[in-house]
């Protein structure tokens, strides 16, 4: 049975008696609770709060993701009663060692000050067959970061991080990951009553740009101190490549370029919206993290916005890479301090930031180049792709569907033979302009008989690039209605179709169709 946690956070949190061979509590690492704590005693500033999560009554299991545990290296029976209590927030394992972070951050371009982990909970970092990995629960209850905030998560937003995460990992794409979605009757004021969720998240690291801009802005005495043993620790920990270089916060800035860089790209390349790119939602490792008001683009607009809150649409599809630029920015200023004369002559970031402006656009053009099955590279493939991206926007065509369609596209015979070519009418039908998209297709013919591609080949590379299913937001509304009745098979079937979005699955036609009439209708915002 649990018995009463050890620890200085007096919560009334409960502690796990179950522990598993394949956990003992050795492999609880928790590294950065322990910078935390050496910066405490040192230099007297804390970089988090170390607490219990608020007790969750009734709690039930809504999905877990089996693949991210064996991952891990945990065993098949690792989804216990004991484990729906902790990562539930009413108990802990042996080892563990839960804190809230601080950090602050620039929100819709304009600085906020202190923000920190408001209802989110790290419950330690374990090691794993593929690193040390930490392990986040989010709606875990209040924390001194909270801002009057409640601290809870709701299932309709846990549902959508669940799956998101999950899906963008099968995807390619990097990004935090998900390890289970539990919930509650316990009731939680949004617009409307709503009931209570917590999501585990798995990273190896949920350090962000605020982080560092907590400890560059704050004024308080010893901060920047605080802020170099957080640089110490980023590079020892996650870019062990860069230890012993004569610059470090240049050549982590420089890291963080080239990973955001090819996130954004990779964001772009499958139509994803983030909604909210504030600095506080940016990791330093380069993934996608915090998933709120996101999207997928269904009929393509290059100026979507997929969050409601942001009226003036900063966080835009089109707009998302420049944003990605912007927080480089900022990320840059909160490093000035560890620069040797920066202050004076800010060049030598100037200079690693430049790069991204070199970075993304090589980074889009391969991903463009490879959705488009193009081997070999040539200076006309970005007008090309731009082209085709073009057509999209003047139809309104679904950005998913379009590129599925186009590795089914044949290009083998005359030029003549291409419009009228049966087996091509499943795109062709996509747009209303036959004769721009038939001169287009025309040049795409040309430029693929000239690297000598083959049809059959090209396909197969194409559908390993093109999903086929992704996470659009009816079909995650449609498993969120049900959960909250009660049923929570959707969610678990959703789940197990987007762990293989490339390949087609049986009975699943639907789940790859165009979205129905009422999907225009759905709104998500920052509360989502």
């Amino acid at each position: 049975m649990p018995t009463p946690a050890d620890t200085s956070a007096d919560t009334g949190a409960r502690a796990s008696s179950h522990n598993f061979a394949a956990l003992p509590a050795e492999a609880w690492l928790n590294r950065f609770a322990q910078l935390s704590q050496d910066t405490q005693a040192r230099l007297g500033v804390p970089l988090g709060t170390a607490l219990l999560g608020e007790p969750l009554p009734t709690p039930r299991w809504v999905a877990t993701s089996d693949g991210l545990a064996r991952e891990l290296g945990w065993p098949a029976d690792w989804r216990n009663d004991d484990a729906l209590q902790v990562f539930s927030g009413n108990a802990v394992w042996p080892g563990m060692a839960p804190m809230a972070t601080v950090y602050s951050g620039h929100q819709f371009g304009q600085w906020a000050g202190q923000l920190g982990d408001g209802r989110a909970l790290l419950l330690g970092e374990v090691d794993a067959p593929q690193g040390p990995q930490e392990l986040q629960l989010k709606g875990a209850g209040m924390t001194p970061y909270s801002r009057r905030a409640d601290g809870r998560a709701v299932l309709r937003s846990s549902i959508r991080e669940f799956l998101c995460s999950e899906a963008m990992h099968a995807l390619g794409i990097p990004t935090t990951r998900a390890l289970a979605l539990t919930a509650s009757p316990e009731a939680v004021r949004r617009e409307t009553l709503e009931t209570a969720a917590v999501v585990t998240r798995v990273a190896p690291s949920f350090i962000r740009f605020g982080h560092f801009e907590h400890f560059a802005h704050s004024g308080r005495p010893r901060h920047h101190e605080a802020l170099a043993a957080l640089l110490d620790f980023v590079i020892a920990h996650h870019f062990p490549q860069l230890r012993g270089q004569p610059q470090p916060a240049l050549a982590l800035l420089d890291a963080v370029v080239q990973r955001t860089a090819e996130l954004m790209a990779a964001w772009q390349s499958v139509g994803f919206c983030h909604g909210v790119m504030n600095t506080d939602n940016m990791s330093i490792l380069g993934l996608t993290i915090d998933y709120g008001p996101f999207g997928f683009l269904d009929a393509f607009d290059p100026d979507h916005i997929c969050n409601h809150s942001d009226d003036r649409g900063r966080y835009s599809w089109n707009n998302q890479p420049q944003i990605g630029y912007w927080n480089l920015r900022a990320l840059a200023q909160a490093l000035l301090p560890l620069v040797p004369d920066a202050q004076d002559d800010p060049k030598a970031l100037t200079e690693v930031l430049q790069t991204y402006e070199q970075r993304f656009p090589q980074a889009m053009n391969a991903r463009w180049r490879a959705k488009l099955g193009l081997q070999a590279e040539r200076a006309e493939d970005v007008e090309l792709a731009i082209d085709y991206l073009r057509l999209l926007a003047a139809g309104r065509v679904d950005f998913t569907i379009a590129f599925r369609r186009l590795g089914g596209f044949v290009s083998e015979g005359s030029p003549e033979a291409l419009a009228s070519d049966a087996r091509n009418a499943p795109l062709r039908d996509l747009f209303l302009d036959r004769a721009a998209f038939d001169a287009w297709a025309l040049r795409y013919a040309q430029r693929l008989q000239a690297e000598g591609s083959t049809d059959a080949e090209r396909a197969q590379r194409m559908g390993r690039v093109n999903p086929l299913y992704v996470l659009r937001n009816h079909l995650a509304e449609t498993a969120i209605r049900r959960a909250q009745q009660g049923d929570d098979s959707e969610v678990q079937r959703l789940h197990r179709l987007l762990q293989n979005p490339f390949d087609a699955q049986a009975g699943c036609e639907a789940d790859a169709d165009f979205p129905p009439s009422w999907a225009q209708s759905i709104e998500v915002s920052c509360s989502s």
